[in-house]
């Protein structure tokens, strides 16, 4: 494919992206159409199907971005000496963001109810999942470990879809969210109590809206260093 005719699918594409992030946060996942993406991103709705075969597969690269963005943030808060910890951070912080907005809430629960998008985050996760929990479960094989995903997904999305109240506060839906998923795991009761603890010290309302700050200023940004290449 010749250079600029494949620079100007990526400016496309980051058209795209940076319509939806704005439409997502403000309006949700079901209620915005491609129709107004195309708009707002200033191209035809032939043109968003050209970069992205449906509003799915538009989700499910934003997902990506998103994770890796949360990944990183917790790794920075957590240290790479204990892995479970990692864990517990990464998995707390989807529970603030999507407790931030009612969009977010919903854009959160649709990646783990769409197909491609709750099969990416499956896979993608189990590897490490082995990793961080094969020394409890040593017997596990990757099957295993993939079939927990499943189910400790499943908690998270139900989690997320219910709101907090006085009843259900965020540290109580951390709480028990981390107890549920580290209990799947075999994690020590001891352990779970511990790396719950050192999770909810954390100020992870904030990083989770420092991370929906970078998703946005990530969609200008590479929009805009696109169109300078072009140009």
């Amino acid at each position: 494919m010749p250079r600029g005719k494949l620079l100007n699918g990526l400016v496309t594409q980051q058209k795209v992206l940076r319509a939806a992030v704005a439409l997502f946060l403000e309006k949700g996942y079901t209620r915005t159409t491609t129709g107004e993406i195309a708009k707002a991103a200033g191209i035809g709705q032939s043109s968003f199907f050209h970069v992205f075969p449906s509003k799915e597969a538009l989700l499910l690269e934003l997902v990506k971005r998103m994770f890796s963005g949360q990944f990183t943030l917790a790794g920075q808060h957590s240290g790479e000496q204990d892995p479970v910890l990692l864990y517990a951070v990464e998995t707390a912080l989807q529970l603030h963001i999507a407790e931030l907005t009612e969009p977010l809430r919903e854009l959160y629960v649709m990646a783990y109810s769409l197909p491609s998008i709750a099969a990416y985050l499956y896979k993608s996760t189990t590897k490490r999942l082995q990793v961080i929990f094969g020394p409890y479960l040593p017997e596990a094989q990757p099957k295993d470990f993939y079939e927990m995903e499943i189910a400790s997904g499943s908690i998270m999305r139900g989690f997320m879809s219910v709101p907090c109240d006085v009843y259900f506060t965020m540290e109580a839906k951390v709480s028990r969210f981390l107890d549920c998923s580290l209990k799947l795991y075999d994690v020590p009761k001891e352990k779970r109590a511990a790396i719950t603890a050192a999770v909810l010290q954390m100020d992870l309302h904030t990083m989770a809206a420092d991370i929906i700050q970078e998703t946005v200023q990530q969609a200008e940004k590479g929009f805009e260093s696109l169109t300078e290449k072009q140009i």
